[in-house]
C-alpha cells in the first residue's frame, strides 16, 4: 500500500507531467471539471434564486392563499362582501401551518392629475395587514399607517409615481365608479407617504395600497364587511396541501385559491426553471466525466512500461488501477477546487453588487437573484465525484489487459 502511495504521488507532482505528453490532456480535465462546476453552480443558484424572488413578490401582493366569495366575478371590484365574523379570522387555529391572515378589499379606479391620469386598483388593507413583506420594496417614503383613524395615506409604485408626475407628500384624486344606476363617481383624495418598486410590472403597474376603511364607504359596507382574506404559510412547499385543508374548513359558500392556481401562467413557466437546470447539470457532468476519461487514458498508454513493470514486481491489477484512479481523484478535486471557488466568488459579487440586470417586464426582478446554500454546492461536488469516480472504472480496466512481458518492451 505504501508503494502505491509513492507511486501516485509522484504520478500527480507537477514536476512529473508537465513536460510529458499529457500534461495539456490533463490541463484541459482540470479546467473542464472547473468549468462545469462553475457553471452548475451559478445555474442552480441564479435559477433557484430566480423561483424564490418572483414566489415572494407575488405572495407579498397576494398571500399564498386567497379567500374570497364563490361567484364568478374574475374582476378587481368586490361585489359582494365576506363578513370578518369566521372561524379562520383573525388567527386559523385549526391549521397550525397558517402563520397570518389578513383582510382586504380591492376596487377599480382611475387617478386623474392635471397632467395625465391612470387606471389603477386600489387595495385597502387595514391595521392587521403584514407590512414586512412590502417594506423590502420601500425606495422611499415611509409606511402608511391604518392603525389608529381613517386617513388619506397611500403606498404608490414608482412606476405610477413616474408616469403621473408624483412624487412623495404629493396629493391626487381618484375617481371609483359607483354601482348601480348613480352614475357618478365617487372621488378620494389620497396623499402619498411612500414609493415601491417590486419589479414585478403586473403588480407595480396596478395596485396602490389606501386604507380599507375608504372601500368600506364607498361600497356602504359596514365595518365587518371585507372583500377577501389573504392566507400565508410558514412553508411554501406545502401550500397545496394546506390549500386543500383550508378549502375543506371554510364554508360551502367561500372559495379558496392558492396563488400558483391564481398565477398559474407564472408558475408553470418557473417550472421550466428545474427542467433547464438538470439539462445544465447533465451536460457539464457528461462534459467533465469525458474529459477525464480522455486524460486517463492517455496516462494509461503514456505509463504502460511502469504498469508493466509494478506487475513485473508483483502487483495485481486492481493495485495498479487504484494508482490511477488516486491520480484522476487528485485532480477531479483540482478542477473542484477551482470551480468552486471561482463560482462561490461570482455569485458573492452578484450578491452584493447585482451586476447583471435582467429586464422586469420578462423575468419580473431587476437583477438576476441568487440563492447560496452550502447543502446544494456540497451536493453537486458530491454527484461530480461519484459520477466521474465510477465513470473511470472503466477506461482503468485497460490496465488488467496490459501484459507485462510486451509493457516493459513498449516505446
Amino acid at each position: 500500500m505504501n508503494l502505491e502511495y509513492f507511486i501516485a504521488k509522484r504520478l500527480i507532482t507537477a514536476k512529473d507531467y508537465k513536460s510529458s505528453i499529457s500534461a495539456p490532456i490533463i490541463k484541459i480535465a482540470i479546467s473542464a471539471i472547473a468549468i462545469g462546476m462553475i457553471m452548475m453552480i451559478i445555474s442552480v443558484a441564479t435559477g433557484i434564486g430566480l423561483q424564490q424572488k418572483i414566489r415572494e413578490k407575488v405572495s407579498a401582493f397576494n398571500g399564498h392563499i386567497i379567500i374570497s366569495n364563490y361567484d364568478n366575478n374574475q374582476s378587481a371590484v368586490t361585489l359582494v362582501p365576506i363578513s370578518k365574523k369566521q372561524d379562520f379570522y383573525p388567527k386559523f387555529t385549526s391549521i397550525p401551518e397558517i402563520s397570518h391572515v389578513q383582510a382586504i378589499a380591492t376596487k377599480a379606479g382611475i387617478i386623474r392629475t392635471e397632467t395625465a391620469f391612470e387606471g389603477i386598483v386600489l387595495k385597502g388593507v387595514g391595521k392587521d395587514y403584514q407590512w414586512s413583506n412590502i417594506k423590502e420594496y420601500l425606495i422611499s417614503g415611509r409606511l402608511p399607517d391604518f392603525s389608529k383613524e381613517l386617513n388619506q395615506e397611500v403606498l404608490i409604485s414608482q412606476f405610477l409615481a413616474n408616469r403621473l408626475n408624483l412624487k412623495v407628500g404629493d396629493s391626487f384624486n381618484t375617481f371609483f365608479i359607483k354601482e348601480g344606476q348613480n352614475k357618478l363617481p365617487n372621488i378620494r383624495r389620497f396623499k402619498i407617504t411612500g414609493i415601491f418598486n417590486s419589479g414585478f410590472q403586473e403588480f407595480d403597474a396596478t395596485y396602490v395600497l389606501g386604507d380599507i376603511r375608504h372601500l368600506q364607504r364607498i361600497n356602504k359596507w359596514n365595518p365587518n364587511e371585507v372583500g377577501a382574506f389573504e392566507v400565508f404559510v410558514n412553508d411554501f412547499n406545502n401550500i397545496k396541501t394546506i390549500g386543500e385543508q383550508v378549502y375543506e374548513q371554510t364554508a360551502s359558500t367561500l372559495d379558496t385559491k392558492t396563488i400558483i392556481e391564481k398565477y398559474s401562467y407564472i408558475f408553470e413557466w418557473l417550472q421550466l426553471f428545474d427542467f433547464n437546470i438538470i439539462i445544465i447539470l447533465v451536460v457539464m457532468i457528461v462534459v467533465a466525466t469525458i474529459n477525464m476519461v480522455v486524460a486517463l487514458l492517455v496516462l494509461i498508454l503514456e505509463r504502460t512500461q511502469m504498469i508493466g513493470i509494478l506487475k513485473a514486481l508483483g502487483a495485481d491489477n486492481w493495485s495498479v488501477r487504484k494508482i490511477f484512479l488516486y491520480n484522476a481523484f487528485y485532480l477531479i478535486v483540482r478542477g473542484l477546487f477551482w470551480g468552486n471557488l471561482i463560482g462561490i466568488s461570482l455569485l458573492l459579487i452578484q450578491q452584493h453588487f447585482g451586476l447583471i440586470k435582467l429586464n422586469p417586464e420578462n423575468y419580473y426582478v431587476n437583477q438576476a437573484p441568487v440563492y447560496l446554500n452550502l447543502g446544494y454546492i456540497m451536493l453537486l461536488n458530491l454527484l461530480t465525484v461519484t459520477v466521474c469516480f465510477l465513470v473511470l472504472l472503466i477506461p482503468s480496466y485497460i490496465i488488467t489487459k496490459i501484459s507485462p512481458v510486451k509493457a516493459i518492451r513498449f516505446d
